[in-house]
């Protein structure tokens, strides 16, 4: 049996819950929030219309090795929350919940990834040397590149 991990964000930014789902909402921003370590690009055809079903996939390279990675919008409901979850890639589960919660003149982000690594104790091993902090960093690029984008809201104790 594979372990659940989950990774937990939480970042408040300057801008209206409208603007920043927009911002989630079109595809193509995923690589401006993405570290180049990863030379991640989109394959599918843009634009992507975003909803319930839509399919992405992915190419990207990680310590030299290239890979593909599909996810399909599980739950997609427009200026709340959108659920992304893999159908074939590296994992042998990943569920991304994105929730947005209107803060006034900000909006406060909220992640909930749910993963499991394939291979029992190797994926266990795996995921103690190297993959939680690959999340981690690519988390922190993210939320830099989101503060870059948006600028750092108010609120403070988001990571």
């Amino acid at each position: 049996m594979n372990r659940l991990c989950q990774l937990q964000r939480t970042q408040t930014v300057t801008g209206s819950k409208r603007d920043v789902f927009a911002f989630f909402a079109d595809a193509f921003n995923l690589e401006l929030i993405t570290p180049a370590f990863l030379r991640f690009r989109i394959l599918t055809p843009m634009p992507i219309a975003m909803k319930e079903g839509a399919r992405i996939d992915y190419g990207m390279s990680l310590h030299g090795l290239p890979f593909t990675w599909r996810t399909r919008i599980t739950r997609w409901e427009p200026e709340s929350c959108f659920v992304d979850e893999q159908e074939w890639g590296p994992y042998a589960l990943w569920r991304h919940t994105h929730r947005f919660e209107d803060q006034g003149d900000q909006t406060t982000m909220h992640d909930l990834v749910e993963y499991a690594l394939p291979w029992g104790p190797l994926g266990a091993l795996a995921h103690a040397f190297a993959v939680q902090r690959t999340l981690a960093r690519i988390f922190d690029f993210r939320r830099d590149a989101l503060r870059e984008r948006f600028g750092a809201g108010a609120v403070q104790g988001a990571a």
